[in-house]
């Protein structure tokens, strides 16, 4: 079986120096592709000199548009993701390897609470864990972590989907439980990444975090997020119009204007299902 390791790297020349030995020597007969993402130090020949292929960007087009371009030119049956920091354990990758072999099409490296970046980053992703637990039906022990091995057929089919920018683990998750390919989590040991540490940016991370959130509704099953938010608009109008009639004796606009969002959050969740429906259809 041959299998395929792809970093995507931006300026991680340090991180680079530390994780592609130690992959040579786990995995001395698979192939390394390193997408040097526009970086301005010595990431791409740090790759090249350890033996990796590279492939580079004139620009920084985005972690996501990194993985797309590693996919794609890899040549390998199963797919090894990490991150080129040097916070992944290249040691742990055959641990990976043998859960895959046991029948699944991925299989995600789940970090536990001193794995993430900072109390926020922590918070939110547990969310995003639970929120991605209640779409599916299967526990998600950890949805952002980019350390995952896949089949390379299987996650081919969905580089369509992934965004040039963040959240990729996010997309191809939900895509593999959206269309019944089994996943499944080992826990992970993180280590300190090497070089200049992230920084939390309440704006910028907030936005992706909404972001996010509609991004796992939207891959999975829209209705199932739609359908309750509609169902609370509705509640709360029929609610507030029951008041009113006994106070009031009348029926307001604001009862109309609740009773009408439930219908049109409903009824936008439904065409949601639809287009997700049709996103996901192979013809035979």
């Amino acid at each position: 079986m041959k299998i395929s390791i792809i970093l995507p790297a931006k300026n991680e020349a340090e991180g680079l120096r530390r994780t592609l030995p130690a992959l040579s020597a786990v995995l001395p007969g698979a192939e390394m592709i390193v997408v040097d993402d526009g970086s301005t130090d010595e990431t791409a020949d740090i790759a090249r000199a350890a033996g990796a292929r590279v492939l580079s960007s004139p620009y920084s087009m985005g972690n996501g548009a990194a993985i797309k371009r590693g996919a794609r030119a890899a040549g390998g049956e199963v797919l090894v993701f990490l991150d080129a920091d040097g916070q992944h354990d290249p040691g742990q990758i055959p641990a990976l390897l043998a859960k895959l072999d046991e029948g699944y099409d991925m299989v995600v490296g789940a970090r536990d609470g001193s794995g993430q970046a900072s109390v926020g980053r922590g918070l939110a992703n547990r969310l995003y864990n639970r929120l991605a637990s209640w779409m599916t039906g299967h526990r998600v022990l950890d949805l952002t972590s980019g350390f995952r091995v896949a089949r390379a057929d299987r996650f081919k089919e969905f580089l369509h989907l992934l965004p040039n920018g963040f959240s990729y683990p996010t997309t191809s998750t939900m895509a593999f439980f959206r269309s019944a390919y089994p996943v499944a989590y080992l826990p992970i040991r993180v280590d300190r990444r090497v070089g200049t540490s992230s920084h939390i940016r309440p704006l910028k991370d907030g936005i992706r975090f909404l972001l996010i959130i509609f991004k796992i509704a939207t891959l999975y099953s829209p209705l199932k997020l739609f359908a309750p938010v509609g169902l609370g608009f509705f509640t709360v109008g029929l609610g507030y119009y029951a008041y009113t009639y006994a106070t009031l004796h009348r029926f307001t606009n604001m009862s109309a204007l609740l009773l009408s969002a439930a219908v049109i959050v409903f009824l936008i969740g439904l065409v949601s299902e639809q287009i997700t429906n049709l996103t996901y259809r192979r013809d035979p």
